[in-house]
């Protein structure tokens, strides 16, 4: 397993760079922006803005990789990235930063698009899973590690700004030294949204309902702790706890996954969630650190439920439709994830803090009834189930490295 990471060591450490100064940036600017006099509402619309972004890089981020090369698009994605931290700080105007943070959205995609095709093109078949785990540790240790960044200076001032920026040029550098051959990066499209439904309708409505809440989670969890006097270092744990639990639950959960009808298993750990988004709600009238570690609870539950999608959707379809159907999901997801922050910001103006538990909640109770209502209609085969593979919200690039049967042209060069 070393052997085969050494020579990715590269390409990690980039990655661990771009979610370190990611993971700080977004809390940051939840946190910045309230300090602006940001409303929740206007909060809400730069996190969708980000997803809109998000969206669009799945098709703009292949195009710029097959135009100049991979370590080219990596770094022009990190310059505008770059560029685009620092103009928060001398601009805090909402509508500035709405455009700021699509751009950061599209360049971000092109960045993950640029590092999983390079990764599936090196990784030898046998090797896939394991290089997809080591992947997903650094995206979630990494994330964890960046929401302590925000307790090095004020979020008043540009030192934190300066970090985020200083984190996305870091990533460049041994990207940028590589000596790994720099592959082909093939055009997938995404299956047809309608067939993609019909065989896997649990899986489709999972991605959407899941990027509901998860969208509002990263678009204004920061938000909350902070409104609810939890303080930056009460926001910062809140936030580092909540991944965590979503990165160390994923494995009991996608034990349990494998071995029971995946479309109930969705419906109990949807209402799991909801309940457990309840307790997050009066958690945060005891202050940071209880909400920290109804966070870290809730996080296990809901952070589970895109990955488990996903693994409803590889029982389903043939394994050379994973990679187009998981583009599809992905669309839905990213869908779901501009939509969220809208309501969830809506809310939080209107009623106070205390609507985010409760969008989430709403959101999770509506993925239980319609997990369990689809499932009854197109049940599993438990022995032919796919293995549930731990992860976070990624570019479809990644799903090669996952598929049961490879797509030709991926081997190692």
């Amino acid at each position: 397993m070393i052997s085969h990471l050494y020579p990715l060591a590269a390409l990690l450490a980039g990655v661990a760079f771009l979610l370190l100064g990611n993971g700080l940036l977004g809390t940051l600017l939840a946190v910045r922006g309230g300090i602006e006099g940001f409303s929740s509402h206007a909060l809400g619309i730069l996190g969708s803005m980000y997803f809109v972004g998000f969206l669009a890089g799945t098709y703009l981020g292949p195009l710029m990789i097959r135009r100049v090369g991979h370590v080219r698009a990596f770094s022009f994605f990190t310059a505008i990235i770059a560029c685009a931290v620092l103009l928060h700080e001398l601009l805090p105007i909402p509508w500035v930063w709405g455009l700021l943070r699509a751009l950061t959205g599209m360049a971000m995609v092109g960045l993950y698009t640029t590092i999983e095709s390079w990764l599936n093109s090196y990784a030898p078949s046998a090797q896939r899973t394991q290089i997809f785990a080591a992947y997903m540790a650094v995206n979630l240790a990494s994330l964890a590690v960046s929401q302590q960044f925000i307790n090095w200076a004020t979020p008043e001032g540009h030192t934190l700004f300066a970090i985020a920026a200083l984190s996305f040029c870091m990533a460049a550098l041994p990207v940028s030294a590589t000596r790994l051959t720099q592959p082909v990066i093939h055009q997938v499209a995404v299956l047809h949204l309608k067939h993609l439904y019909n065989t896997a309708p649990v899986a489709v409505v999972a991605s959407l309902i899941s990027g509901l809440a998860q969208g509002a989670f990263w678009s204004l969890a920061a938000v909350w702790a902070d409104k609810i006097s939890a303080g930056t270092e009460g926001v910062a744990w809140f936030m580092s706890m909540t991944i965590i639990g979503g990165a160390v639950f994923q494995w009991p959960i996608g034990f349990m996954t494998d071995r029971l009808e995946r479309g109930h298993v969705i419906t109990v750990v949807s209402l799991i969630a909801a309940a457990l988004a309840i307790l997050l709600l009066f958690a945060g009238q005891h202050g940071g650190k209880v909400a920290a570690i109804a966070g870290f609870v809730y996080g296990g539950f809901a952070f589970s439920l895109y990955p488990m999608a996903v693994a409803r959707m590889m029982d389903r379809l043939d394994p050379k439709d994973v990679v187009s159907g998981s583009a599809g999901l992905l669309l839905m997801h990213g869908c779901g994830a501009i939509v969220g922050p809208l309501i969830a910001g809506v809310g939080m103006t209107a009623f106070g803090p205390e609507a985010l538990p409760a969008w989430f909640a709403i959101s999770e109770v509506g993925l239980a009834i319609a997990a369990w209502i689809l499932g009854r209609q197109i049940p599993n085969d438990i022995e032919h189930q796919t293995r549930f593979v731990p992860m976070v919200r990624t570019a479809s690039t990644a799903f090669e490295m996952i598929n049961p049967e490879p797509a030709g042209g991926t081997e190692s060069r």
